[in-house]
C-alpha cells in the first residue's frame, strides 16, 4: 500500500479527528481518508463497516461548518481480504469549512499541506473567505460567530427601529449562508478594529499631550471618539463693538463629516487603527484602504461617491447619520468658505487623509505677526513684550505655569502662549520640567 501524501491519509480506526482530516481535504484540493490503515501502510481492516460509516457520516453533518456532505462519498471496499473503508473529498464551494463548536478561528479551520493537516492562520481564513466569497470584506462570513450586539440595539432603538431576524437578514449582518457577516462583526460589541487619537503640543509629534484608543461596536466609536474630539474643539471668543462672537476652532459638521467619512469608506481587511491626530493648527483623518478601485482623487470634487462597504453606508443612512451619498466633501470645503487655509483631501496607496485647518489659527498668527500696514511693528512688539512680562510676574508669585495657565492668562490660543513661553526659556529667563501635559514653567535661577 502507498504512503500518506497530499492527497491520501490513514487511520487505523475511527476516531472523532477524522473530521479534521475530511475539512482539510476539502479546503485544499481534495482528498481521500483510508480508514482501517495504520499509518506505515500495513492494512488492518475494520470489523463492522457499516456502524462506522454511520458513524463518520453523523459526525462530519453534526459538527462541520457550512455543510460539506454533497462534497463527500463514503464506501466500503476490500483490500487484501479485508474491508477498508474510503472517504472521497472534494475540494468544497463554500470555502472555509471548520468545525463547528471551535468556529471560523485557527483551531477549527485546517488545510492540507503535504501529508499534514496544518490549523490555518486568521489571516488564511480572512484571505479563503475573499477568494470564495467574490464579495466585499462587509459581506464576507465573520470569522468570529459569538457575536452580542447591545450597541447596536441600543443605537436602533432610539431611532425607532427593530432588530429581530427579518431586519437582521434585510440588513446583511447574515448572510444566505445563516451565519453573522462581517458587517455583523464591525457592529457587534466583539469587535476588535480600533481607533487611535493622538493630542499633541503644537505643530508636530514631539509632544504628546494625551492619546486614547477605541474599540468595540463602530457605533460605540463613532460617538466616543467624536466627543473627544468636541471636547479639544476649543471656542475662541471675539469682539465687534458690544457683540460677543464665538467661534470653535473647527466647524462641528466638518469634523461630523470626516469622521464619518472614515467610518463608512476604509478598508476594514485591514487590521491596523484609523488614525486621528490633533495639533493646535489642524486635525489630521488617516483612514485605510485609500480610494475605491477606479476612483481618482479629483473623482471625489464631482460628486462621485462609490462605497467600499455600501451595506454600511446604507445602515448609517437608514440611522439618519449620513444623507445622500457623495455629499460629504463638498459639505466640508463649503464649510471653510471665506476662510484663508481650505481642508486638504490626499491620497496614497492604501491610505486616504482629510486635513482640517483650525480656523481660529489664521486669528492667532495674525495677532502674532500683524500685517505692518495695519498695526505698526513698533506697537507689535510692545505688546508681546507686556505679554511676557505678564507671565514673568504670574510666575513669580505662583512659583510656575503651564501652558494651558498661559493661555488662560493671556486670553490667547494655545500657539501664541506655547511661543512666548519657548522663547522666555530661549532668553534665559525661564526653564521647562516635566515633558508633554506635565510640563511647568519656572524661573531659572542663576
Amino acid at each position: 500500500m502507498k504512503y500518506e501524501n497530499q492527497n491520501i491519509e490513514f487511520k487505523q480506526e475511527y476516531t472523532p479527528e477524522i473530521r479534521k482530516e475530511v475539512l482539510a481535504f476539502a479546503n485544499a484540493d481534495g482528498g481521500t481518508v483510508l480508514v482501517g490503515i495504520r499509518k506505515d501502510g500495513e492494512i488492518v481492516g475494520i470489523a463492522d463497516p457499516d456502524e462506522v460509516m454511520l458513524q463518520i457520516a453523523n459526525s462530519l453533518k453534526d459538527s462541520i461548518a457550512p455543510d460539506i456532505m454533497p462534497f463527500v462519498h463514503i464506501q466500503a471496499n476490500e483490500f487484501e481480504g479485508k474491508t477498508v473503508i474510503e472517504i472521497h473529498i472534494s475540494t468544497g464551494t463554500n470555502r472555509p469549512y471548520y468545525i463547528r463548536e471551535k468556529g471560523l478561528r485557527p483551531s477549527g479551520v485546517y488545510v492540507r499541506k503535504g501529508s499534514s493537516s496544518q490549523p490555518m492562520t486568521d489571516e488564511g481564513i480572512r484571505e479563503m473567505i475573499m477568494q470564495n466569497s467574490g464579495s466585499s470584506y462587509e459581506s464576507c462570513r465573520s470569522i468570529r460567530q459569538d457575536l452580542t450586539f447591545d450597541v447596536l440595539i441600543k443605537e436602533l432603538e432610539k431611532r425607532g427601529i427593530k432588530l429581530g431576524a427579518p431586519q437582521m437578514k434585510s440588513l446583511n449582518l447574515i448572510g444566505i449562508d445563516g451565519l453573522y457577516t462581517n458587517l455583523a462583526y464591525l457592529l457587534s460589541d466583539q469587535c476588535e478594529v480600533t481607533t487611535k487619537v493622538a493630542l499633541f503640543q503644537g505643530a508636530d509629534k514631539a509632544v504628546f499631550r494625551d492619546r486614547e484608543e477605541f474599540g468595540g461596536s463602530i457605533l460605540k466609536q463613532l460617538e466616543e471618539v467624536y466627543r473627544f474630539i468636541d471636547l479639544h474643539n476649543k471656542t475662541k471668543a471675539s469682539f465687534i463693538g458690544l457683540d460677543r462672537i464665538d467661534k470653535r476652532d473647527y466647524p462641528v459638521e466638518a469634523v461630523r463629516e470626516a469622521w464619518l467619512n472614515c467610518c463608512v469608506h476604509r478598508d476594514y481587511s485591514f487590521s491596523g487603527s484609523t488614525i486621528i491626530n490633533i495639533y493646535d493648527d489642524r486635525i489630521e483623518f488617516v483612514s485605510l484602504g485609500g480610494l475605491v478601485l477606479g476612483l481618482e482623487l479629483r473623482s471625489i470634487f464631482l460628486g462621485v461617491s462609490q462605497s467600499r462597504n455600501p451595506n454600511l453606508a446604507a445602515l448609517f443612512y437608514r440611522m439618519r447619520l449620513i444623507e445622500s451619498f457623495g455629499t460629504g466633501v463638498g459639505k466640508i470645503q463649503r464649510l471653510y468658505t471665506g476662510m484663508k487655509r481650505t481642508p486638504i483631501f490626499e491620497t496614497a496607496k492604501g491610505v486616504f487623509r482629510v486635513t482640517l485647518p483650525n480656523q481660529n489659527e489664521d486669528t492667532v498668527m495674525d495677532e502674532l505677526f500683524p500685517d505692518p500696514s495695519a498695526v505698526g511693528m513698533a506697537d507689535t512688539k510692545r505688546t508681546l513684550i507686556l505679554q511676557k512680562e505678564l507671565i514673568m510676574e504670574y510666575v513669580s508669585e505662583s512659583g510656575q505655569i503651564t501652558r494651558k495657565e498661559a493661555e488662560e492668562l493671556l486670553q490667547s490660543g494655545s500657539t501664541k502662549a506655547f511661543r512666548l513661553l519657548k522663547e522666555l526659556c530661549t532668553e534665559g529667563r525661564l526653564r521647562v520640567e516635566g515633558n508633554g501635559k506635565q510640563s511647568k514653567y519656572v524661573l531659572r535661577r542663576m
